[in-house]
């Protein structure tokens, strides 16, 4: 099984002139999972869209490498289809396009940046296979034909993110606060979906989750917890660490 690397190197970012990152370093590996864990206002939701190319953000130091190439001057779509991931905190409602038309496009385009002389998977073959994933990962099959995001529940967003991870296969897969707004049995569902794609990987996925709670880790346990703290990875532990900082806080750190 081959592993995939995503390293960051001493990463330096700043939103308009003010900095946000202070030289983070931090190295997932795709049979892996990493928690950043901190404060508000600490840069760990940054840190997730610095890694796939939000324009907002400056880079002002450092570097990030995927497999060991520098993906800096990669636009976010060269990221997504090299095998980068992003499940958004909010995702967005994009009303007059269904879900089953954007993964469709999102796994063709894929395809096509991989391999230019693809001829692109017929309709009927990615009709079977999103349902045979749906059912697998236990989504309501009528979600591929509802507008992508449009009037569902917060649980039901993140389960679409987690169908879209399930479609795409990416090597490391960055979840920017999944847990958010869900209630303790959305939590289960969408993190067993997360558990099941990760099986199914073919590299087996390496995550580099984003939380404030330790609740989720109790479904995805972690192999290292990172403390991002004004800007920098100040302590970092195994998954028991979690539950060290669930009772003391970040002020002891």
């Amino acid at each position: 099984m081959a592993i995939n690397t995503l390293e960051i190197k001493d990463l330096q970012v700043s939103v308009d002139d003010k900095p946000v990152l202070k030289g983070v370093s931090l190295t997932v590996a795709s049979d892996e999972i990493h928690a950043i864990m901190g404060p508000n206002g600490s840069g760990k939701s940054t840190l997730s869209n610095v890694i796939m190319g939000h324009p907002k953000y400056e880079v002002t130091g450092g570097d990030i490498l995927f497999n060991g190439e520098s993906i800096l001057e990669w636009e976010p779509n060269e990221r997504a289809n090299k095998g980068l991931f992003l499940a958004f905190q909010y995702p967005k409602e994009i009303a007059g396009v269904t879900t089953e038309e954007f993964l469709l496009a999102a796994y063709r385009a894929k395809e096509k940046a991989n391999d230019p002389e693809a001829p692109g998977i017929l309709v009927f073959r990615f009709k079977k296979m999103l349902k045979a994933l749906m059912e697998k990962l236990h989504i309501d099959p009528k979600f591929a034909t509802r507008y992508l995001n449009h009037g569902f529940s917060g649980g039901e967003k993140k389960k679409a993110e987690i169908l879209q991870m399930a479609v795409l296969k990416p090597e490391i897969a960055i979840l920017d606060e999944t847990d958010s707004g869900l209630d303790i049995d959305a939590l289960k569902i969408v993190c067993d979906g997360v558990k099941q794609v990760k099986e199914d990987s073919e590299n087996n996925m390496g995550i580099l989750m984003v939380t404030h709670y330790q609740r989720i880790l109790k479904y995805l346990e972690p192999d290292f917890v990172h403390v991002l703290k004004d800007g920098q990875i100040v302590k970092s532990g195994g998954k028991d660490f979690a539950e060290e900082l669930e009772q003391k806080g970040y002020n002891w750190i």
